[in-house]
């Protein structure tokens, strides 16, 4: 072997490059093992605070392991492509779990919930504006692409590069740990942070979709047993005695707001407040609970459910409800008479569902004459709102009496601003009186970056709401009313902390105290606070229950 002067070999020198090369494939290995890791991992890391999150996803090792022994070449490519675009789709899937689960507090199914992409949307053009959120989609999917674009350029050997002991190796290493990672069931600490996310996504999309599709027959079920009908009921809501009947829900109204001590300081005086003003002004107030069907959003959920007397906790079963032609309460209040109408000042678009209910009047944003300013997602305050059926809806037909539906949404968050309610109600007109307010308090953007205020707001637009409600209830509810105002579901999980309930709370009043009787025996209590004992029904029984217990004998 021929030497040179400094006692090295001439082959030693020429294998310098290559274990140069080789050291520069493996550390470009390592940096996709990192990266696509990460990729997989995050999302769940975010979920959990980095609270027991795994570390180590199986699934990237084995791929960095693979791509390891492979040479550069266009099937390299093309393979290198397809792992990068399924680990994009991997971590948009868990940015869409982890989502769901702090918003709505329940896991994502794609075959159920692949429409809430477009709700995503607005409610980023809600919260941004138009420009800003398409912008920000833009440069989300940017970011997406280019970290695709970066896993390919890792995996795939550049010209010149090669495997070699130093590739070979980390193979073993990688293969080694996933061999050790599938037996450590009994190592329960370190099992807990090696994970198989794509395994496990697959795993439980399939087994959602499973049920998902079983949906149908569970429904059916559901109807066969659920009272639909009620035209033969003798008497049909004669106990109302003909009263105006308001079911006013309020956004948000959780029970977490009245027993959460985070946000009892603030709601819980406004409650007493309600107890005391609707005693002055001679009215009767009862309250308590049901349980909702979703948190944290998906408001239709607890309509529906309490309208058609079904438990719909996904849009397979409020779907199917809407295609079964089954009769719901707004029917029963017209086949006895009333006038039956729906106000919805958050809805902006075609909503088919108000005519499927059956409702005679359907005021969605544009029926509404409101020349007040928007309040980010807001579309317009709750005082106007009430002031808008007691001014605009409550006199067009006084022949009949009403039933009203009303979607209130001044405690939707973003929960900025926080607006006061106005003494005067004479004031407020077509609402341009709420002009000041329309760039007050901290936008969004600022909010939000402070959890601990996000929480405090969420109680203040509550209190906000419960404020509203009772101004309305002094001045408009008399003898000749029944108004039943109650929470549409709780707020999402980063307000009310993990295992809340679905309560929500239900304040009823009248001026005459014999129509709150039937409330009373389903086991409401007097004043404005609900028990905090026994358990709750679901909205779903509202609608049998309400019919058979204000029917059959007339209440003059």
């Amino acid at each position: 072997m021929k030497r040179t002067a400094g006692g090295q070999t001439a082959d030693a020198s020429v294998d310098r490059p290559d274990r140069d090369r080789e050291g520069i494939r493996l550390l470009r290995l390592f940096a996709a093992l990192v990266l696509v890791n990460g990729l997989l991992l995050g999302p769940d890391y975010v979920l959990l605070r980095g609270e027991g999150a795994a570390w180590v996803a199986l699934e990237a090792c084995l791929l960095v392991a693979v791509f390891a022994l492979l040479p550069r070449s266009r099937a390299t490519f093309v393979a290198a492509t397809a792992v990068a675009a399924t680990v994009a789709v991997v971590f948009v899937l868990e940015i869409a779990e982890t989502a769901t689960w702090l918003s709505l507090s329940r896991p994502l199914s794609l075959y159920m919930d692949v429409w809430l992409a477009d709700s995503v949307h607005h409610l980023l053009v809600g919260a941004l504006g138009a420009v800003p959120a398409v912008l920000a989609e833009i440069l989300a999917l940017s970011v997406l692409v280019a970290a695709g674009a970066l896993v390919v350029f890792l995996l795939v050997p550049t010209r010149g590069e090669v495997g070699g002991a130093f590739a070979r190796a980390g193979v073993g290493a990688a293969v080694v740990l996933v061999t050790v990672g599938f037996g450590l069931d009994r190592v329960e600490r370190l099992n807990a942070r090696i994970d198989v996310p794509v395994v496990r996504l697959v795993r439980d999309q399939a087994t959602r979709l499973v049920r998902a599709l079983g949906e149908r027959e569970r429904f059916d079920a559901d109807v066969a047993r659920a009272p639909g009908d009620y035209a033969g009921l003798p008497g049909l809501l004669e106990g109302l005695g003909g009263r105006d009947v308001i079911l006013a829900f309020v956004e948000s109204y959780g029970a977490s707001a009245i027993d959460d001590p985070r946000y009892a300081p603030v709601v819980g005086p406004r409650l007493d407040d309600l107890e005391r003003r609707v005693e002055a002004a001679g009215l009767h107030l009862v309250s308590g609970r049901l349980v909702a069907p979703s948190q944290g959003g998906q408001s239709w959920f607890g309509h529906g459910s309490m309208l058609s007397g079904l438990w719909l906790d996904n849009q397979i079963r409020y779907d199917m409800m809407l295609g079964s032609g089954r009769e719901t309460l707004v029917d029963d209040f017209e086949r006895a008479g009333y006038r039956t109408v729906a106000l919805m000042p958050a809805i902006r678009m075609a909503w088919p569902e108000g005519i499927r209910f059956g409702y005679e009047e359907i005021f969605a944003f544009d029926d509404i004459d409101y020349a007040g300013p928007p309040l980010n997602w807001v579309t317009m305050p709750d005082q106007f709102t009430w002031s808008f059926l007691q001014e605009r809806i409550r006199p067009l037909d006084a022949s009949r009496p009403l039933f009203a539906e009303i979607g209130l949404i001044s405690s939707h968050a973003p929960w900025t601003p926080i607006l006061p309610v106005l003494d005067d109600w004479d004031t407020i007109g077509d609402g341009a009186v709420f002009a000041p307010w329309g760039n007050a308090g901290e936008t969004p953007r600022e909010l939000w970056r402070d959890s601990d205020r996000v929480r405090e707001h969420y109680a203040l637009s509550v209190e906000y709401a419960v404020h509203a409600a009772t101004s309305y209830a002094e001045r408009y509810v008399d003898d000749r009313t029944l108004l039943i105002v109650l929470g549409d579901h709780q707020p999402a999980p980063l307000v009310t902390g993990e295992g809340a309930s679905w309560e929500v709370p239900v304040h009823v009043i009248s001026g005459d105290p014999n129509v709150l009787q039937p409330f009373l025996e389903w086991g409401f209590v007097p004043g404005a606070w609900p028990s905090d004992g026994g358990s709750p029904l679901g909205m779903d029984y509202f609608r049998d229950w309400f019919v058979r217990a204000y029917s059959g004998a007339e209440d003059g």
